[in-house]
């Protein structure tokens, strides 16, 4: 299960050593470490990584499988998570240490920056080899934050893209070895940890605002 540990002013949210995916116990633990991180004073800044072979690979199809009835809820509460990252008033950068697929790769998307391991992991949306289409609010935050031509590349064709190639594209800000990936996200963010927050978070909220509104509109979470 996630975990936190504070470096300096810069705090460290690791998902875990296993496939990290998005179960509902997972998120409500995220959640309960992001009000420990924005409770604190001072300046902070956030770092989201994993441990293991994956950052994330998304929904938790073994959940789902027992529990369909519960998908609206579940897609609500993934996308209320990645509309609260989206907006979080503090610096966030997403260390993607492996595998990132589907809404995984979302909640990399939903941190302000991404920096990916050169050597190991891919970065994919793979809604378009398993029939499944975007949410509105899945779509909207993608494109939020991807160049027209890299969201069609991306979200049209499924590709998986290493850390180079995801770099290439604008999926991520930057590459780095295992050895200096959170080393580098956090070099990355700890100047920035003293932006002030009611001035950060309002900005987020007005540059994002469409997708933020799509995110928390639960009226078409029935397309997933």
């Amino acid at each position: 299960m996630p975990e936190l540990r504070q470096e300096d002013r810069v705090f460290v949210l690791d998902l875990g050593d296993d496939e990290n995916r998005l179960s509902p116990e997972l998120i409500k633990r995220v959640n309960v470490l992001l009000d420990e991180v924005t409770a604190q004073p001072g300046p902070v800044a956030l770092v989201t990584t994993g441990t293991g072979e994956c950052f994330s690979r998304g929904l938790d199809l073994e959940w789902l499988g027992e529990h369909s009835e519960g998908l609206s809820s579940y897609l609500s509460e993934i996308q209320e998570l990645l509309a609260r990252l989206l907006a979080l008033p503090i610096p966030t950068m997403a260390a993607v240490n492996g595998h990132a697929f589907g809404a995984g790769a979302m909640l990399a998307m939903a941190h302000d920056f991404r920096v990916m391991r050169a050597d190991r992991g891919y970065f994919c949306f793979p809604e378009a080899d398993v029939n499944t289409p975007f949410t509105p609010g899945m779509a909207a935050l993608i494109q939020a934050k991807l160049t027209p031509a890299a969201a069609i590349a991306s979200m049209t064709t499924a590709r998986r893209f290493d850390g180079p190639q995801s770099r290439e594209l604008g999926l991520v800000d930057g590459v780095a070895d295992e050895a200096s990936l959170l080393r580098t996200a956090a070099d990355w963010v700890r100047p920035l940890a003293d932006k002030d927050r009611p001035t950060l978070g309002a900005i987020k909220s007005t540059m994002f605002a469409p997708a933020l509104t799509a995110l928390r509109d639960p009226s078409d979470l029935n397309q997933a």
